[in-house]
């Protein structure tokens, strides 16, 4: 299945995304079939290729949440927000 989601770049402490079109199943920093846009988070800039995006979405692709938070943000799609819930830290061994 295709998704869209975010692509870390940048360096230590000064993160930047692209958001990529991937298989779910690849690996996050390979594999993108096509780059869609690029989010700063430190200067708050969004670029978008919003027709690209909304055709692949026609086609059957699904955004990860956080990426379809910020598409419903920019105004590229309307629905409500996915409630985001971060992976929880494995649980240390206890002895």
């Amino acid at each position: 299945m295709l998704t869209i989601r975010f692509q870390r770049t940048g360096r230590r402490n000064d993160p930047a995304f692209r958001i990529v079109l991937a298989e779910q199943r690849s690996k996050p920093k390979s594999g993108e079939l096509e780059i869609l846009g690029s989010h700063h988070p430190k200067t708050k800039s969004t670029t978008l290729k919003q027709e690209r995006i909304v055709y692949w979405l026609s086609k059957g692709a699904k955004a990860s949440a956080t990426v379809h938070n910020l598409l419903i943000a920019k105004g590229v799609i309307h629905g409500k927000k996915v409630h985001v819930v971060k992976a929880k830290p494995a649980a240390s061994a206890v002895t």
